[in-house]
């Protein structure tokens, strides 16, 4: 599970995000970073972890994906990237342009991810951990903060209300200081109708929930993140 899924039979089709796309979807500054310990769930093949571990005190990555070596994954990444290329050129008018311009740079966006990913996945493997959903293979408050990107919320027609609060309660577990996800809107374009419940299931276990603004949009109106904080 990684960075953004496209649907391909019943399973995911795995691409990841460039550190400067997750600066703008999480809003984040040099300060949610420098000295800190993160958690990219859902990594993926996504460029975060690797370009956040050179100001962040430690950054690990879960995703289902990693375990295998760098080649075994490259030509499926590749694959990955080029069908959900094509299937943004079919459906562009679908989406956002002022961040990417046009599709042909949002593959460049994609392919730099991808090539980050693979370097970083080869020579700093214990930053990639196996794993997934709502069962982590983290301790107790092992991380300052968790991202996830392109994961909750968005598919709404394959994962329940039950999985989304085990999933965010799981998140929370794990970091100290603050959960943050984003986007809100699943694949039908239309805000999550599991945000609301699930966020009223997490303020009464106690949790801080707010939703804020991001400088990051793509699918249209999807300009919110959800930070949790434990």
């Amino acid at each position: 599970m990684s960075g953004e899924k496209f649907e391909v039979a019943d399973d995911f089709l795995t691409i990841g995000r460039t550190f400067a796309e997750y600066r703008r979807m999480f809003d984040l500054g040099v300060e949610d970073l420098a000295g800190r310990e993160i958690l990219d769930c859902g990594g993926g093949a996504g460029a975060f972890t690797a370009t956040a571990a050179e100001l962040a005190d430690r950054v690990v990555a879960v995703d289902p994906l990693y375990g295998p070596p760098p080649d075994a994954l490259e030509s499926d990444l590749d694959a990955a990237i080029e069908y959900n290329v094509a299937q943004l050129r079919e459906k562009r008018d679908l989406f956002v342009w002022d961040v990417y311009g046009d599709v042909d740079t949002r593959g460049r966006y994609l392919r730099a991810a991808a090539e980050r990913f693979l370097a970083d996945y080869a020579t700093h493997p214990d930053r990639y951990v196996a794993g997934g959903l709502p069962d982590l293979p983290l301790g107790d408050d092992s991380v300052d903060l968790a991202l996830v990107a392109n994961l909750l919320f968005v598919y709404d027609d394959r994962l329940d209300r039950e999985f989304h609060a085990a999933a965010l309660r799981e998140l929370a577990r794990v970091a100290r200081d603050a959960v943050r996800v984003f986007p809100l809107h699943s694949l039908d374009r239309t805000r999550s109708g599991y945000v609301d419940p699930v966020v009223d299931s997490l303020r009464a276990d106690g949790h801080a929930v707010s939703l804020r603004e991001v400088p990051y949009e793509f699918q249209p109106g999807a300009t919110e993140m959800l930070v949790i904080e434990p």
